[in-house]
């Protein structure tokens, strides 16, 4: 599919089964409600220890619906894959089974580039750098006491700090490029669940950034970054229009699962054209 059809379908979709949108959006909101709960109880287990079962439970009930919502996400996007014009009804153990599928590659797929930041920030020399610094901070505590100028001080540490600043720069700018790219092989990832229902597929790096490959790294670049640029917006102009009629917010309930399904369709339809 051509870029405009691919954004004109995926941001049409889910107008065509509101109910699914606010079922969604409600789900979400239980496990929120849930999740927070469970926070507080924990927090409030201090002072009475049988709350910390209460919240235990409510943090596990908050996963399992949104382990679920994850893999109704799926099947979205499978339905932009089989380029089914129909919303998908919730499958309930089929969606449970995807979502902690999908819970898996998420994972996974950030613990690679989170690894790969690690390693590069050894290889700037991080570590050594910030023992180097505070070595120099402790002498210079010392070298104070003595009555030595703090100028003349701050000018003899000053270029380990400029050295740790620069690892440090460097670190972030890898590592934003790292995670932005593996974010783009995620899209794959969940794509590949969705169209094989396999998890060792999805889990396959290599074949996903193949997939980027044979669709076109340009388009799959600007389909994300439309989706992206149409969802921002749409959620400025909707903030614009809450802050002088607040009561109008309650239409959230249907605008942040819509640009949800909007997003998630319009992957679908990218991976359509090698599926």
């Amino acid at each position: 599919m051509e870029i405009i059809e691919i954004i004109k379908d995926a941001f049409l979709f889910p107008s065509k089964n509101i109910k699914m949108l606010v079922l969604y959006e409600l789900l979400a909101i239980v496990a929120g409600v849930l999740s927070l709960g469970g926070t507080l109880a924990y927090v409030l287990g201090l002072i009475n220890p049988e709350l910390y079962m209460w919240g235990g439970i409510a943090v596990i009930l908050s996963m399992l619906i949104g382990w679920l919502l994850s893999g109704y996400l799926i099947s979205v996007i499978k339905s932009g894959i089989e380029l089914d014009d129909e919303v998908p009804e919730f499958e309930w153990w089929e969606n449970f089974n995807r979502g902690f599928d999908n819970f898996i590659v998420t994972i996974v797929y950030f613990i690679i580039p989170a690894v790969l930041t690690i390693i590069v920030g050894f290889l700037t020399n991080i570590p050594g750098k910030v023992i180097a610094v505070a070595q120099e901070i402790y002498t210079m505590s010392s070298d104070l006491l003595l009555g030595k100028s703090t100028a003349f001080l701050f000018d003899a540490i000053y270029p380990s700090i400029a050295s740790l600043v620069v690892s440090i720069a460097i670190t972030i700018l890898i590592a934003i490029i790292i995670f932005v790219i593996f974010s783009f092989l995620q899209t794959m990832a969940q794509a590949r669940l969705a169209n094989t229902g396999s998890l060792c597929e999805a889990l396959n790096v290599f074949e996903a950034g193949k997939d980027i490959k044979r669709i076109g790294i340009g388009k799959v670049i600007i389909v994300i970054l439309l989706v992206i640029i149409i969802s921002a917006v749409i959620l400025m102009i909707f903030s614009a229009i809450t802050n002088y009629v607040p009561i109008l917010s309650i239409l959230s309930i249907i605008i942040t699962p819509y640009l949800v399904f909007f997003a998630q369709r319009a992957v679908g339809l990218l991976y359509s054209d090698i599926a």
